[in-house]
């Protein structure tokens, strides 16, 4: 797996999203001194309010963004992308007022809503082969809770020697070097897809993830993933520090056993998914999540059996979601992928958006146990459709006929109107074969 950071493209995307994410955990951590700083006891209030606005805009403008810039060359999106968020965060250290934090959150998050589906999809163009491309994923998801865990550690020692506002410069820094690694980057080159107008470029993303089997299913097992999650993020710091009257030390303890579950699945996953689909891998870990869960609506443990939990937790999120980019890259044209990852972070986030406020607003109205029994109950939900939309098998290749093309259709010259071929949502299949 390691062996990835040497590839001269991967290595340098992987870098920088490394620097990125790292600029972006100490923006969480000056962020919300900053809300401290201007709302006092508020404070909650104004990170829940910014952290709404952060999915509504990747849920409703991440279309649009890459309806916008989909066509366009990948390298100038991504330093475009990263430069207008070093731009934001520059500005946050002379906010004064709560209204500008929102105005900030909003653009930078618009920023990352294109920032990270183009990202996404240009790593199955980097790695060509399906097992590279696992080792990416499982890579990338390292990168995530590596940050989760060092990101507050460091955020920690810098405050003992300066100010939260320079935390933002922090932030900068971590952005530009992200854009100055890209510039160096010469990517594969791609051919120009179908001139399309702006509205086609605007849903094809949706049609194509709504219209294939495989990706239904994975919005189902999202769901589970954004309800076992969201109970951890928003939560972990109310459970620790008033149910068992932990300390900050014991928070970050409880969220470095969650991130800690995390990183040894990933480790796991290329390996494992050598001898297992994605299918079983995915639903292992989402009924992992869900048995969990109810299983926490109905004992309340003890510190040590809550540590556990917390990583059994890591690695039921991790098995369940890091396969996702091999989904959306077996199931379209590598045209089409820009337009199919950024559907999936739309929809995903949209999860997101239903379990955080129901996760914090169910936990303050009745406490930990029904919690999880609401959030165990939406994550059984997510496994049940997956199993229901996501057929067993799941082949590349499907049989099937084409009545609605003329015979004359480039499509039909070599293979005639029955054949079978790697089956993707396209102009020129519209609807998942049922029957052959």
């Amino acid at each position: 797996m390691w062996a990835l950071i040497k590839h001269p493209v991967f290595g340098r995307l992987f870098a920088a999203q490394v620097v990125a994410l790292l600029g972006t955990g100490l923006l969480t951590v000056a962020l919300g001194l900053l809300a401290f700083d201007l709302a006092g006891a508020a404070a909650g209030a104004v990170l829940g309010t910014a952290y709404a606005i952060k999915m509504l805009a990747y849920v409703g403008l991440s279309p649009i963004v890459g309806a916008m810039v989909g066509h366009l060359p990948r390298r100038p999106v991504l330093i475009a992308a990263d430069i207008v968020r070093a731009a934001v965060a520059l500005s946050l250290p002379f906010i004064t007022d709560i209204w500008q934090i929102y105005v900030a959150i909003f653009l930078l998050q618009t920023a990352s809503a294109t920032f990270t589906p183009t990202f996404q999809a240009t790593i199955p163009d980097v790695l060509p082969d399906e097992d590279d491309y696992s080792r990416a994923l499982s890579l990338s998801r390292l990168a995530y809770d590596f940050e989760n865990l060092i990101s507050p550690a460091l955020a920690g020692l810098l405050l003992l020697v300066i100010s939260y506002h320079w935390l933002f410069g922090g932030t900068v820094i971590g952005f530009l070097f992200s854009a100055l690694l890209i510039t160096g980057i010469t990517f594969p080159s791609r051919k120009p897809g179908k001139a399309r107008p702006f509205r086609s470029r605007l849903t094809r993303g949706i049609r194509i993830y709504l219209a294939t089997p495989r990706l239904r299913g994975l919005l189902a097992l999202t769901l589970t993933g954004a309800a076992a999650s969201a109970f951890i993020i928003v939560n972990t710091v109310v459970v620790v520090r008033s149910g068992f009257g932990g300390t900050d030390g014991d928070v970050a303890i409880a969220l470095a056993c969650f991130g800690g579950g995390s990183m040894l699945a990933a480790l796991a996953l290329p390996g494992l998914l050598k001898r297992l689909s994605d299918r079983p891998v995915m639903l292992f870990g989402a009924s992992l999540l869900t048995v969990l869960m109810l299983t926490q609506a109905v004992i309340t443990p003890g510190w040590s059996t809550f540590l556990i939990l917390w990583a059994l937790t890591g690695i039921g999120y991790s098995a369940t979601l890091t396969p996702q980019g091999r989904l959306l890259r077996r199931s379209a044209h590598a045209d089409d992928r820009p337009a199919a990852f950024t559907a999936q972070f739309a929809l995903s986030h949209a999860c997101w958006l239903i379990t955080y406020p129901l996760a914090g607003q169910a936990m303050t109205a009745w406490g930990m146990g029904p919690t999880f029994g609401i959030l165990g109950i939406l994550g059984a939900i997510g496994v049940a459709l997956a199993l229901k939309l996501w057929p067993e098998g799941d082949p590349v290749v499907i049989p099937h006929t084409h009545k609605d093309l003329p015979p004359d259709h480039p499509h039909l010259k070599e293979t005639g109107r029955n054949h079978a071929h790697a089956f993707v949502i396209d102009d020129e299949h519209h609807a998942w074969p049922t029957n052959g």
